[in-house]
């Protein structure tokens, strides 16, 4: 997919309010609901791996819809020359920032050195960060956590953010919690371990030239707001922007970027049917999309009513969109709640 990437500038000021990476959950299709909900929010991929795409040769990792713009692609790995093959793969498809991750703390990351495991060697994350810069022309990027196992956050992140300061890394997302690499799952550690945001503020007065964004528990955009007029340049909310992304993305061009509008999810379904039935038309299945749907309606009546009819109804053999566009019989439109 050639196409120009988003500008910097852009890309930057989207970085204000960002849908985290998630692992089997921020796919294409995902991300589509998403840009429909906010024209401006900046979007991630779930993590890739820079073998999957370099020895793997799974280029169609990279597929996206170009309304996905502005999107990020996430990069796993730990080799610098491999990651900086995988970036220009990424930034050749047309992504708008490559970003390398240092903060997933599962058992598979680990095993092949990259993810937390690299808040250990900031060196080497820099040595990374410098190749991929080398090998693109688009922003490269990191996502962290405060530190891991026994580290002192308060020691080893300035160290770390230094580290990939000097490589010319301009962005960063700190996910305030440390991680625990043995002891917790990777669920556990997205809540067991304290947040702490004051350590993140305290990075940003540290390192003013650089954008840094905070990411854990933020699970609304009143919290959003109250981060970013604390002088943080960005949020990026994980979970909640997935389970209610209605609540999290609809007003969010209004109220984090002064522009657009509030988008209404009943148009959003509406707007959803040409492309599932272009991925019908394709070879692909109904709950591949309507999945990452569920929670549009989340608080709202009807809502279970929604989930239940999707659940059910887009499982089957050569289900469309007439199951989406009946489902919303049980959602009453905005003006009526």
């Amino acid at each position: 997919m050639q196409r120009q990437s988003t500008s910097a500038a852009r890309v930057s000021q989207a970085a204000r309010l960002s849908v985290a990476p998630m692992m089997d959950w921020t796919d294409r299709h995902c991300r589509y609901v998403h840009r429909l909900l906010s024209q401006q929010t900046l979007l991630y991929t779930e993590m890739v791996t820079a073998p999957a795409l370099v020895r793997g040769g799974a280029l169609h990792l990279l597929d996206y819809n170009p309304q996905e713009h502005p999107v990020a692609l996430q990069l796993g790995g730990s080799d610098p020359q491999e990651l900086a093959q995988a970036a220009r793969l990424g930034a050749q498809a047309g992504y708008d920032e490559i970003n390398l991750n240092c903060g997933c703390p599962s058992d598979r990351v680990q095993s092949g050195t990259f993810g937390a495991v690299l808040m250990k060697e900031p060196e080497r994350v820099a040595d990374c960060v410098a190749a991929m810069r080398e090998a693109v022309d688009v922003e490269v990027t990191v996502k962290c956590r405060i530190g891991v196992d026994d580290q002192e956050p308060e020691q080893v992140l300035p160290d770390f953010l230094q580290a990939i300061q000097a490589a010319g890394c301009q962005r960063v997302t700190i996910h305030a919690r440390k991680a625990w690499l043995q002891g917790l799952s990777p669920k556990e550690n997205r809540d067991i371990p304290p947040l702490d945001y004051d350590l993140v503020h305290r990075m940003k007065a540290a390192f003013p030239d650089m954008h840094v964004s905070i990411n854990g528990g933020i699970t609304s955009l009143k919290q959003a707001q109250a981060q970013l007029e604390a002088g943080l340049d960005g949020v990026m909310i994980g979970r909640a922007a997935y389970h209610q992304p209605t609540d999290i993305l609809a007003e969010a061009d209004v109220r984090i970027f002064g522009a657009g509008q509030v988008a209404d999810p009943i148009d959003v379904v509406h707007k959803m049917v040409p492309y599932v039935e272009r991925h019908l038309a394709n070879g692909g299945r109904l709950h591949q999309i309507t999945r990452h749907m569920l929670g549009l309606f989340a608080g709202r009546p009807g809502a279970r009513a929604w989930r239940r009819a999707l659940s059910e109804g887009a499982v089957h053999d050569g289900a469309g969109p007439e199951v989406m566009l009946q489902a919303l019989d049980s959602i009453a439109p905005l003006a009526e709640v």
